[in-house]
């Protein structure tokens, strides 16, 4: 049996040649990508009330629901409305101060979508350029789990001022975190850090502290990756009947405020990003 030749693939980053410049989104300041190496860790809980908390805090907030296959945002915001456009701008939709975009509005109910890479980037395209964002501090965009095509053509096209990678404590989800936090590596996007969720619960009963899956292990590979660690977030039924409910938990006085320290750490994040890669946009008040 003769030997096989070995295979060589080269990957093409952002700054290769032969990639289009990414041009920014008018009127938007920072773009915070939210993604995760695997589903079922709270990615999207995690992108709306980050969008949600950054509100509360007084900045110009939108959410860009990228999770094509499972867009949930419309459910944890509460809002089930259809866009309308204006020109050939779509009109984003708002709730609780922060401006909406997601596939769910366009394709509501349980039809499912089957679609390849030139049918996603061309969407993703869409949300970014053709929504009339207005002026923004802050555009959160929530990825859909792993490092495929959506993550890529995001990458590629627009400049994301930074990511964030969510995790539980558990081993499993810390494996697959560590390649996205390799994969923004790799495509030279800078990261604000890891949260790590469902980090502990206290139990309703005896209130004590029990580690459903594990503890410490964001923290810890955060420490180990030499990346910011951004926050622990509880496991907390509150959590799930705010999602469920659409009213974000982090509305919700005294309960919300883990949320508004993530908020908070982010943005101070994306300010040193910013001090980092150089000046940005300036949008008026």
């Amino acid at each position: 049996m003769r030997a096989g030749l070995p295979v060589t693939i080269e990957l093409m980053t952002p700054n290769q040649p032969g990639q289009p410049p990414k041009m920014p989104i008018p009127g938007v300041r920072n773009l915070i990508a939210v993604g995760s190496g695997k589903g079922g860790v709270g990615k999207t809980t995690v992108a709306v009330n980050l969008a949600v908390g950054l509100g509360a805090l007084g900045y110009r907030a939108g959410l860009m629901d990228a999770d094509v296959y499972g867009p949930n945002v419309p459910l944890m915001m509460g809002v089930n409305r259809t866009p309308m456009a204006s020109g050939d701008r779509i009109q984003p939709l708002e709730q609780f101060g922060v401006k909406l975009m997601s596939m769910g509005f366009l394709n509501p109910g349980d039809k499912p979508l089957v679609w390849r890479g030139p049918m996603l980037h061309s969407v993703v395209q869409q949300f970014l350029r053709g929504v009339d964002w207005g002026e923004l501090d802050y555009l959160v965009i929530d990825l859909p789990p792993g490092t495929g095509d959506v993550q890529l053509s995001l990458i590629q096209t627009a400049p994301i001022t930074g990511a964030i990678v969510v995790t539980t404590p558990s081993d499993v989800s810390l494996e697959d975190a560590r390649k996205a936090v390799h994969m923004f590596h790799q495509v030279r996007v800078p990261i604000l850090g890891i949260v790590e969720n469902m980090s502990f619960l206290i139990c309703p009963h005896c209130h004590e502290r029990i580690d459903v899956f594990s503890h410490g292990g964001g923290r810890r590979t955060a420490a180990e990756m030499q990346v910011n660690f951004l926050a622990e977030l509880p496991l907390d039924p509150q959590v799930r009947i705010g999602g469920d409910t659409g009213s974000p938990i982090v509305l919700r006085k005294g309960e919300g405020e883990p949320y508004l320290e993530l908020a908070r750490n982010a943005a101070a994040r994306c300010d040193e990003a910013a001090k980092e890669s150089g000046p940005k946009i300036e949008i008026s008040d």
